[in-house]
C-alpha cells in the first residue's frame, strides 16, 4: 500500500477519509505518533530537530527493512 499525505479535503463519514482514502484509525494514529515525536522534540529542547528527525528516518528504515526480512525467512 501506498501511503498518500493528507489532500486537505478531509471526510470523516465512514471508515475512510474521501480525501486522501486512509482509514480514520490510520490518520488518527499517524496524528497521535506525530504528537509524540514532537513533545519528544519539545522536552528535550534539542537545538537541532532535523538531525534528530533524519535520524529516526534512517533507523525506522532500517528496522523496518530488518522486519520484512525476517518475514520472508
Amino acid at each position: 500500500m501506498k501511503f498518500i499525505p493528507c489532500t486537505n479535503q478531509c471526510t470523516s463519514d465512514g471508515s475512510f477519509c474521501q480525501g486522501c482514502g486512509r482509514s480514520h484509525t490510520e490518520i488518527s494514529e499517524s496524528k497521535a505518533l506525530v504528537g509524540k515525536v514532537v513533545a519528544h522534540l519539545f522536552e528535550y529542547g534539542y537545538d537541532d530537530p532535523e538531525k534528530f528527525l533524519e535520524v529516526l528516518n534512517k533507523k525506522s528504515l532500517a528496522r523496518l527493512a530488518q522486519l520484512k526480512e525476517e518475514k520472508c525467512k
